[in-house]
């Protein structure tokens, strides 16, 4: 059965695009099919980045009933299947929001988990996002202002009568400044499902048009990710396992530098 998940913010600029990207290659990491979806059909960014610029077809396409769901799907490289958006369609009075609905039973069987990037505050996008899903990421910072907006989101979700899945934390910072999980919990009454570490190996991803979980596996914030990913599918995560495994490739360099070495 195919298990639909929009990720939303109550605001933009906390990271909600790069929760989408990386959590799907996460989830694929598993070995579950992933799609990612670009419901925010103002400012569409997930072909941008991942390095994709423009496609033949895109969702703006299928929401002018010009081609179907599965026409305007590409496959990363990750093996995570991507739906994006045109960056360059400026007129949204061509696009049909309830053909989202029709269009996603294309994926129905097809996929495991779809991810619905949302579009960022509380409009029409992003309750059209919504309202087609099984449950809801909300996407915040550890600050107040962010989530008091996402405290708005939630509550948009409620009057949609959708589940909330879990709020994720995204840029914690450890520096002692950042607001404590329980209190993030307390404000929006929803359980804080994972907490992605502030990381330069992020924005090194964004500029190198890829997402850090397929770059940087190893980061802290690639770990959180797949925390994150195994908390969803409610699957044990070994940290331990992740380390004994770069150890071994700590000593499969050192053997091979030794015998390199000795070849000499």
């Amino acid at each position: 059965m195919t298990k639909i998940l929009t990720i939303v913010s109550g605001k933009g600029g906390v990271g909600k695009t790069t929760t989408t990207i990386n959590l799907a290659m996460a989830l694929n990491s598993y070995g579950k099919s992933v799609a990612i979806v670009d419901a925010n059909l103002t400012t569409p960014n997930i072909g941008i980045y991942l390095g994709v610029h423009s496609v033949p077809v895109s969702i703006h396409d299928v929401l002018q009933n010009k081609n179907k769901l599965l026409d305007a799907m590409y496959q990363h490289p990750s093996g995570v299947k991507v739906i994006p958006g045109d960056i360059g369609f400026s007129s949204l009075d061509e696009i049909n929001l309830e053909a989202l609905d029709d269009a996603l039973l294309d994926l129905e069987g097809v996929m495991d988990y779809v991810l619905i990037d949302g579009a960022a505050g509380l409009g029409e996008e992003a309750a059209k996002a919504i309202s087609v899903c099984d449950g809801v990421i909300v996407v915040t910072n550890p600050e107040m202002p962010a989530v008091t907006d996402a405290l708005k989101a939630v509550n948009l979700v409620g009057e949609l009568r959708k589940p909330v899945t879990g709020v994720v934390i995204n840029r914690f910072k450890r520096d002692g400044l950042d607001m404590e999980v329980n209190e993030i919990e307390k404000i929006l009454e929803f359980p804080v499902v994972g907490a992605v570490e502030e990381d330069s190996k992020i924005r090194e991803s964004m500029v190198k048009r890829n997402a850090v979980f397929e770059i940087h596996p190893k980061t802290e914030a690639s770990r959180n990710y797949k925390r994150l990913a195994a908390r969803l599918l409610d699957v044990e995560y070994n940290d331990r396992n992740e380390k004994v495994a770069d150890l071994m490739e700590i000593f499969k360099k050192l053997f091979k530098d030794i015998k390199d070495y000795g070849k000499k």
